[in-house]
């Protein structure tokens, strides 16, 4: 994010930075990465796991029904915002 200005200039949208070791104020990331522990335990190399076994993996988190989502799947989710006609928000 080191060009977060050019991009704020660009998009015309704000650029939101967290404090340091105050993982509160990252619910959604915070979430990611402890579904990601499920299967690669904190510290793993993931350079030694084969493209197939990671996209596997992105394959069943991305396929898992959020609460958040309104029990959809990020890749229902993606695919109705993909083919939509208009904006829509995530409610």
């Amino acid at each position: 994010m080191a060009r977060h200005l050019e991009i704020t200039a660009a998009i015309g949208t704000k650029v939101y930075f967290c404090d340091a070791a105050s993982p509160w104020q990252r619910g959604s990331n915070e979430n990611a990465n402890g579904l990601l522990r499920q299967y690669f335990p904190k510290s793993t190399d993931l350079s030694v796991h084969a493209p197939r076994d990671l996209a596997r993996v992105e394959s069943e988190l991305n396929g898992r029904p959020r609460l958040t989502l309104g029990d959809r799947t990020p890749t229902e989710l993606f695919n109705a915002l993909l083919t939509s006609a208009s904006i829509q928000t995530l409610q």
